[in-house]
């Protein structure tokens, strides 16, 4: 007994055409499916329903006038609440945008009116068999593997975007770091002009862009970063234990051991390591100090520093103060340390020892690998610049 209709009361003819688009046989009707979940995978895949936020706040509120928590082909699937009672529902929202939303929806093919004759909404019973006029529920549940798999598609091409993002991110800021270092390396360089894009980069990636967009963005600034790194002979200061087993075969060459700072600062003096030629003085051997690496780019790639120093760190003379301090920590003694800094100047020498910090646990003799930097620092093979470099480049 009863009838379902078919024509929504007082609609449209495309209203009518809607309607019997939504229809579905009974055969079709799937299992039963928590009705929150399939909100939650159309709230993730909203966009591709050309659905929006507010949709998916009126559409809560409906579902939640179901009694039951999954929805159940088997069972009635129609609710049949007041506007009134919709829009306390929904927040408060007022009754022409509800009317506009529940429209959407109905568009949408996620809800299908079942008026009565009158065009209210009212459930009665028949010899025992219910009849509901009102919303009708159920194209979200045959629906369900479709918002499934749109979810689905969404979350992946969500993760796709945010990959990119990081990406562009961490090659505009090596793009950046570069472009400062060349400055000073290598000034004839074609700086300016990668600056500029990463500096204008950084001013789209506060947008929110497409995938098409971010693919063409992380693109540029590969191609630039490889064209830039290119123009650096870079040769990375691999701070391991390496060197330290080196640094010591080579002073045990002499009858001495790195593994006692004490014992090399005693046995080899910085003038007899730098007086390797007989046409050299020790005047002569040694060689202006090569610049510091730009102090963004070191604290940038340096953090270690920073959770040693319980002052900021915003300028030169303050991470040399900050160097100062941690030095004793470090195991380098103070004359290895006086030596570095009249070997590199101060900022390099702090550049230098932010960069072994930054590997600390690598290196097994610290106040021995600083005396070798020196010692190279001297002889103008070393380059604070490249070591940081070299970090930088290794944490992207």
């Amino acid at each position: 007994m009863g009838y379902t209709p078919i024509t929504p009361f007082g609609r449209t003819a495309e209203a009518v055409l809607g309607s019997l688009r939504a229809r579905q046989r009974v055969a079709d009707a799937p299992c039963p499916i928590d009705k929150w979940q399939i909100l939650r995978d159309l709230t993730t895949a909203r966009k591709s329903f050309e659905l929006a936020d507010r949709d998916i706040t009126l559409l809560q509120a409906l579902l939640s006038f179901h009694p039951e928590a999954r929805l159940d082909p088997t069972h009635s699937l129609v609710v049949y609440p007041s506007n009134d009672t919709i829009c306390a529902r929904a927040n408060g929202m007022p009754n022409s945008t509800m009317r506009r939303h529940l429209s959407r929806l109905v568009e949408a093919g996620l809800l299908i009116r079942r008026d009565s004759p009158n065009g209210k909404r009212y459930a009665r019973r028949v010899a025992g068999e219910k009849i509901a006029f009102g919303f009708d529920l159920s194209p979200l549940l045959r629906r369900a593997a479709e918002i499934a798999e749109r979810a689905e598609e969404t979350r992946l091409l969500d993760a796709r975007t945010r990959a990119l993002r990081e990406t562009a991110s961490l090659l505009r800021r090596d793009l950046a770091a570069l472009a400062d270092l060349g400055r000073i390396e290598r000034p004839e360089g074609p700086w300016d002009a990668l600056s500029d894009l990463a500096r204008l980069t950084a001013r789209d990636l506060r947008r929110k862009l497409d995938l098409e967009t971010l693919e063409d963005i992380e693109r540029k600034l590969r191609d630039a970063v490889l064209r830039a790194t290119r123009l650096f002979d870079v040769e990375t200061e691999e701070m391991s234990s390496s060197y330290a087993r080196n640094e010591q075969h080579q002073q045990k060459s002499q009858k001495d051991s790195l593994d006692s700072e004490h014992e090399a600062d005693v046995s080899v003096s910085p003038l007899q390591e730098t007086s390797t030629c007989d046409d050299l003085t020790p005047q002569s051997a040694e060689k202006p100090a090569a610049p510091p690496p730009p102090l963004r780019l070191v604290l940038g790639t340096c953090s270690e520093i920073a959770v040693f120093s319980p002052d900021p760190i915003h300028d030169w003379p303050s991470l040399i103060r900050a160097a100062e301090k941690i030095r004793p920590m470090t195991g380098i003694s103070e004359s290895a340390w006086a030596d570095a800094k009249a070997a590199m100047g101060p900022e390099q020498a702090s550049a230098t020892l932010c960069a072994m910090l930054q590997r600390f646990s690598e290196i097994r003799n610290p106040g021995g690998y600083l005396r070798h930097l020196t010692r190279k620092a001297r002889e103008g093979t070393f380059s604070s610049n490249r070591m940081v470099l070299a970090l930088d480049r290794r944490a992207a």
